[in-house]
């Protein structure tokens, strides 16, 4: 499993649109699972669920996003799974490492364009 944790100040809905949008465009084997949205007082809570081929590991990987929103704050966090072959233990990670920096390489294009 590998983990990413960001915090920045944007639109929170403009940011999760670019999100849900990329993810699926820039990869012509990702596909995306599902979405859970649900808010609590004044916070926003999205969870959006990818999946996608990995070439490096010869499986399939999952990319699951959380996006917090209250005021002009907004904070995402991303896990990646399922990149191992293995019956019993890990034998590899390739596969979530190279979606996980996919993921980050898209939220620092977002943010070097929207600062």
């Amino acid at each position: 499993m590998a983990q990413y944790q960001k915090k920045f100040k944007g639109d929170y809905n403009k940011f999760t649109e670019y999100i849900e949008y990329e993810v699926q465009q820039r990869s012509f084997t990702s596909s995306f699972e599902g979405k859970m949205i649900t808010s609590m007082a004044d916070v926003k809570c999205t969870v959006l669920v990818f999946e996608r081929y990995s070439q490096l590991g010869k499986n399939r990987v999952s990319l699951n996003v959380t996006i917090l929103g209250h005021g002009d704050e907004i904070e995402v966090m991303a896990t990646t799974a399922g990149g191992s072959q293995a019956v019993l233990f890990k034998v590899n990670t390739w596969g979530e490492e190279n979606y996980l920096s996919y993921f980050e390489f898209i939220v620092n294009q977002y943010l070097q364009k929207n600062p």
